[in-house]
């Protein structure tokens, strides 16, 4: 496929790529949207703490999309930040994780079901980066990882707070 010589009609310079470096960038861009999303949802008081979170990470999204083709924008200090942020959610919840739940709850507790899978999309198309011979900084992979299990916790606590239980899920395939 060859691209439009009109800028109007190219929504992305590298969008023809072959690499999964373009996948990588395509949907760590869905899950800064996503994060976008969310804080839509958060309008009142009530969730000033989340909102205030989702705010700082929304643009550490953006600097994980880049990190590969461009320089290195993330540091320890983000991750540290993302760790802190982590613990303090899980200390607070009065039911801490039991394994796997069903996704559920109203809005924005399926946007981060959502933006949860998007981080591990993202750190499988870093694999594949990886097996096309580009190099990962080690540390994108663990922010991803844990934005994955933020994401998570974030869905626990909303869920608590508005008094929603959550429907564990066994798995027949498995034990």
């Amino acid at each position: 496929m060859k691209a439009s010589k009109n800028l109007d009609e190219l929504c992305y310079p590298f969008i023809h790529e072959t690499s999964a470096l373009c996948d990588f960038e395509v949907v760590t861009d869905e899950l800064c949207g996503l994060v976008g999303a969310i804080l839509s949802e958060l309008d009142d008081d009530t969730w000033a703490d989340l909102r205030a979170d989702l705010a700082d990470l929304q643009p550490l999204v953006f600097h994980v999309n880049g990190s590969i083709r461009g320089r290195m924008a993330l540091s320890e200090a983000d991750l540290q930040w993302l760790q802190d942020r982590l613990t303090h959610h899980r200390a607070r919840l009065r039911q801490p994780p039991l394994g796997f739940v069903l996704p559920r709850g109203r809005a924005p507790v399926p946007q981060l079901h959502l933006a949860r899978s998007a981080a591990k999309k993202a750190i499988r198309w870093m694999v594949r980066v990886e097996q096309e011979g580009k190099t990962v900084d080690p540390l994108l992979p663990r922010f991803c990882n844990m934005m994955c299990n933020y994401f998570f916790v974030l869905t626990l606590t909303i869920n608590e707070r508005r008094g929603v239980a959550e429907v564990p899920f066994h798995s027949r395939s498995y034990g």
